[in-house]
């Protein structure tokens, strides 16, 4: 087979058909991307405003709410784009970037999820020495690790696939530039690459998995415990519902990076990364924080001075119109006075 100069661009296939079903559903992805952007920007506005929410643990939640309109700015745009214009061709550079900063991302939330799961552990299990288990310079230092781990994975992984020879079928079979995806259109033994990103996906994806598994069983335990009925069934019901999102992320994850070969295909591929492309930015703010009774106080706040703000500024018209008229009206009886 014929080696593909590696100067010229890739084509990528895209998710959806020109055909009536894959235009609904095209407009349903943008939809929900559009939705993910306006949910976290709208949590980083509530916890950057609001006193109240100044703690570690909101600080996690508004790290997440950017990775994740970052992941779905670096990814959705770009597809869009070459829906809409049928141009589907991007650049090798344009290739190693969209694979550097999801990377970056994507594996950044892997290990910020762990660092959340933590600080709930301590939140239910240790409340009086929280302060202390979960300090500021603990939470600064999970975020700084979470988003620098992931972008040496990142960094690794798009240099390493770009320097790879590719052969002639330079189509991509999905819809933005994923490693996995790529490797398999290189002309040349990929298995050490393979076997390293494996080992990669490993500390990843199963261990901060893991983390958060063994987090939630102590947390359980607690809860367990409670007298209260109503206590324990609030808290069945968040553990249980963060543990739905965490499941659909590292899941989609470890299907496509760790699963083996003989159970994937292409097509499969592009679906399952859509889980942990485009869903779970949507339902990371409405689990994490929507649902939160501080969260609601703060967006109800929010909405309360929006309101006031909105009012007296209307005020302020009528008030700045009514002297206006006020004023017309003395200068024309002023006028007719002068002229009888």
């Amino acid at each position: 087979m014929n080696i593909w100069n590696n100067t010229s661009d890739f084509i990528l296939l895209g998710l959806f058909n020109y055909t009536e079903a894959h235009l609904f559903l095209f407009v349903m992805v943008l939809t929900i991307a559009f939705s993910s952007l306006v949910g976290n920007a709208l949590m980083i506005l509530l916890i950057h405003q609001d006193v109240h929410l100044h703690t570690p643990m909101y600080f996690l939640l508004s790290q997440l709410s950017l990775m994740d309109m970052m992941l779905i700015s670096t990814i959705v745009p770009k597809m869009a784009a070459d829906y809409l214009s049928g141009k589907k061709s991007i650049s090798p550079a344009g290739c190693g970037l969209q694979i550097f900063f999801f990377l970056t991302l994507a594996g950044g939330e892997c290990f910020l999820l762990a660092a959340m799961s933590y600080d709930r552990y301590v939140a239910v299990c240790h409340p009086l020495r929280y302060p202390i288990l979960m300090s500021w310079q603990l939470c600064l230092r999970m975020t700084v690790g979470s988003w620098f781990l992931g972008a040496a994975d990142g960094l690794m992984q798009a240099a390493a696939t770009l320097s790879f020879p590719f052969c002639d079928a330079h189509e991509i079979n999905h819809f933005f530039c994923e490693a996995p995806t790529l490797v398999r259109l290189a002309c040349a033994d990929t298995f050490v690459f393979e076997y390293v990103m494996y080992i990669c996906c490993v500390l990843m994806l199963l261990v901060p998995f893991s983390l958060i598994l063994i987090s939630y069983s102590l947390i359980l335990a607690v809860v367990l415990q409670m007298r209260s009925r109503e206590a324990r069934k609030k808290a069945f019901s968040t553990c249980s519902s963060h543990l739905s999102v965490v499941g659909l992320f590292y899941g989609a994850g470890i299907f496509t990076y760790m699963g083996p070969k003989s159970y994937r295909s292409a097509n499969h591929d592009k679906i399952v990364s859509v889980f942990y492309t485009i869903f779970t930015p949507l339902l990371n703010p409405l689990i994490y924080s929507m649902r939160n009774s501080e969260v609601k106080g703060a967006l109800r706040k929010c909405m309360g001075q929006c309101a006031a703000l909105s009012s007296f500024h209307s005020l302020a018209i009528v008030d700045i119109a009514a002297r206006n008229i006020g004023v017309q009206v003395s200068r024309r009886f002023i006028a007719s006075v002068s002229l009888g």
